[in-house]
């Protein structure tokens, strides 16, 4: 597994995975949280609007006391007592209203037009029996009775939820009440509930900016690798190559410079026997012939025009033709073609390389060159009957295998994600290669193609 890929996934997957867990997380706790806060706020909020209206009762029924202890009985005293508890307001929807224990309406702020009527049979939409239930409730020593009634302040006959606290004032026959609508908490409890759920999806963003963030940060690192491995490869071409001038091509045009110098004082001096100038001149057109090939093989080296213009098999057949130190039988079965130029220039490259290492190490007399194609991959094998070598001890040594780590390299590259395996005994040596014909599309890849040029 090359080095971009394990940045891919041994640190983005688990970057993912981890924030990802962290998230769910979160979100199942401020959820927890938020429910847990309803559960306290709402009886929370609901006991405190209890203990209001029973001090708005206990204030209602102060402010009448002066007249309910004096004895009194007479219609006047009792409508002064109206009187009063009609103007005692605590909010648009806070007011007091009044019935005898009959049912019949004595005060009510707010629907004065039903003021004398009997209320006894007023039931609300839910089939609630309103004043009956109050009545009890305040002849039972006084309580608490939910219901629906229209809201004043929301200028509609659509009934709201009410909470009404109720007593018995006995000596003159009433049932004296008040109440407080439920939507309000209701309203509270959607505020909160939404400014949680602005909460958890700020944090919620909050981690996916951090996700986003730090896989940038991990794309940027594999992009930096990508591009240093790629400078360090063209630096390596470019030093082989250079190497490959100097040592070749530079040495023999040298050696033509001088053989041409030579036949310039030849020509130059008095007349000699020809014979010595042919020789020269045979012998320097010997060596331009020799740079013309090497020239040649240089840029067969960089891309060998055989695999653009007849194909990977082609150009294999040709190799093992220009291969005259050991027999090469080369066999090929199946469909080999349609692979991208990076794979066939290195399925060509291991050839040329296996080559050379068993022209060099091998002492084998012959080798097997095997070219299969299926519907999935293309697999090269090149198969010889030398000595062998440890495969692990060369794999392993920074020092020793150069030829097999570029193999190794250039098949696992992006564009390629072939696979190469060795095997080697004192009986042989096998090297083979199998890449996919569409090889997988990688992180990076998708992100940053890199064609050659």
């Amino acid at each position: 597994m090359r080095l971009r890929q394990k940045i891919i996934l041994f640190a983005v997957a688990p970057l993912v995975l981890a924030l990802s867990a962290i998230s769910l997380t979160v979100y199942h706790q401020a959820t927890s949280l938020v429910q847990q806060e309803r559960a306290v706020i709402k009886p929370a909020y609901l006991a405190t609007k209890e203990s209001e209206l029973k001090n708005y009762v206990a204030l209602a029924t102060q402010a009448i006391s002066h007249l309910y202890e004096s004895g009194k009985t007479d219609a006047a005293t009792k409508d002064a007592a109206r009187a009063i508890l009609a103007k005692l307001e605590y909010s648009e929807d806070g007011y007091f209203f009044l019935f005898d224990l009959k049912g019949t309406m004595l005060m009510h702020p707010r629907l004065k037009e039903s003021v004398g009527k009997n209320m006894w049979n007023l039931a609300d939409p839910n089939g609630k029996m309103i004043i009956q239930d109050l009545i009890h409730i305040a002849r039972a020593g006084g309580g608490f009775y939910d219901y629906v009634w229209p809201k004043p302040s929301a200028n509609s006959n659509d009934p709201k939820p009410k909470r009404s606290y109720a007593i018995e004032l006995p000596a003159w026959g009433w049932m004296l009440g008040t109440g407080v609508y439920l939507d309000d908490i209701d309203d509270a409890l959607a505020e909160v509930d939404q400014k949680a759920s602005n909460n958890i999806t700020n944090t919620m963003l909050w981690i996916l900016a951090i996700m986003l963030l730090s896989l940038l940060m991990v794309i940027l690192v594999g992009l930096a690798l990508n591009i240093w491995d790629q400078r360090d490869t063209l630096e390596k071409e470019r030093m082989r190559f250079a190497g490959e001038l100097h040592d070749g091509v530079c040495q023999k045009l040298g050696a033509i410079k001088l053989h041409i110098e030579a036949l310039i004082k030849k020509l130059a001096g008095p007349p000699q026997d020809m014979s010595i100038t042919l020789d020269i001149l045979e012998e320097t057109t010997g060596r331009l012939y020799e740079v013309n090939d090497e020239v040649r093989g240089i840029a067969r080296g960089l891309y060998p025009e055989i695999l653009t213009d007849l194909g990977l098999e082609s150009a294999l057949r040709q190799l093992t033709h220009d291969y005259l130190t050991t027999p090469i039988d080369f066999f090929s079965t199946g469909d080999v073609n349609g692979l991208s130029d990076p794979a066939n220039l290195a399925l060509y490259r291991m050839a040329q390389e296996s080559f050379e290492n068993t022209r060099k190490y091998a002492v084998a007399n012959r080798i097997m060159l095997r070219l299969e194609g299926d519907e999935r991959y293309v697999t090269l094998a090149i198969i010889d009957d030398g000595i062998g070598f440890d495969v692990s001890k060369c794999t392993s040594d920074s020092s020793r295998g150069m030829g097999l780590r570029n193999m190794r390299r250039r098949l696992e590259d992006e564009g390629v994600d072939g696979k190469l395996t060795l095997r080697s005994s004192p009986q042989g040596t096998t090297v083979m290669a199998r890449v996919p014909r569409k090889p997988r599309n990688t992180f990076l890849i998708n992100l940053f193609p890199c064609k050659r040029k």
